[in-house]
């Protein structure tokens, strides 16, 4: 049944809101009472929730590469609702594949998709922000945005990238009033693992990338996290007065995650006397 918003709803734009973590957050922030418009490269999987919730869910179409598009849909979130108080960047797909097998095309998509799509989509919401004085851009990167393993290196490489570039992002508009939140999630039942897009195999790859190939396969469904979960973990986070940059969601996340930094401290402390002081001043 459709509730008239509250005054202090919030309005959000969510990427990919179809299905995995979008649908979770969606049916969250209509949960909450909240106005979302919903974009998705097929909004006709929408028509069903759209036709109850009139009057607070919006779908547009939109595909993250087309630029376009991403225009448009920024127009069409403002001019539903007044305008954007939380941008959600999660549209994106998973990608299986040695650097080798990688072809350029591959991981020109990967970055095209989950990369700059997000940081388009980010660059057409900010002056509305700024206008405002605030606002949240949430980037739905992974875990693998912070490590990497054999076989995920373009997944990784985007969602890499997206970090950065977002990290930076935050310290440049904190004092703008607009909040940054990196959003790393683990394993979860999504679609993700099923939808795989995957490079064509090298057979001297077999034992590492085959293995990883074999095993996401594998998992698809079987994964411990629960988006509605997730879904709920970003509403607390938004909630909080001092909001953290990053949110590692599942406990596979926050182990592999500690178990990277300090991988990266022992490397420092490995290499600390050939990196500083006079050790990299000799003749």
């Amino acid at each position: 049944m459709n509730t008239t918003p509250a005054p202090e709803a919030r309005r959000w734009l969510i990427t990919g809101a179809n299905s995995g973590f979008g649908a979770a957050f969606t049916a969250a922030a209509l949960a909450a009472g909240d106005l979302v418009v919903a974009a998705v490269r097929r909004p006709e999987t929408l028509a069903a929730l759209a036709a109850e919730h009139p009057d607070r869910l919006t779908v547009v179409p939109l595909d993250v590469a087309d630029a376009e598009q991403c225009r448009l849909a920024v127009q069409a979130a403002e001019a539903a609702y007044g305008h954007v108080d939380v941008l959600v960047n999660n549209a994106g797909f998973g990608t299986v594949g040695a650097v080798e097998e990688t072809t350029e095309d591959e991981l020109r998509h990967a970055m095209e998709v989950m990369f700059f799509g997000p940081i388009r989509l980010t660059r057409l919401v900010l002056p509305g922000m700024r206008r405002r004085r605030g606002g949240t851009i949430v980037q739905l990167t992974s875990m693998g945005g912070l490590l990497a393993f054999s076989g995920v290196s373009s997944y990784c490489a985007a969602k890499g990238a997206l970090e950065q570039a977002s990290e930076a992002l935050a310290a440049e508009v904190a004092p703008l009033g607009i909040r940054v939140l990196i959003v790393e999630p683990g394993a979860f039942r999504t679609e993700f693992n099923g939808a795989l897009q995957t490079a064509a195999p090298i057979a001297d790859y077999e034992a590492t990338v085959g293995a990883v190939r074999e095993n996401l396969a594998a998992d698809n469904g079987k994964q411990p996290g629960d988006p509605a979960k997730a879904a709920r973990a970003l509403l607390a986070a938004l909630d909080l007065p001092e909001p953290p940059l990053r949110l590692a969601l599942g406990d596979d996340a926050v182990s592999a995650i500690r178990d990277k930094l300090a991988s990266v401290a022992a490397d420092l402390d490995a290499t600390a006397r050939l990196g500083t002081g006079d050790a990299i001043n000799f003749a």
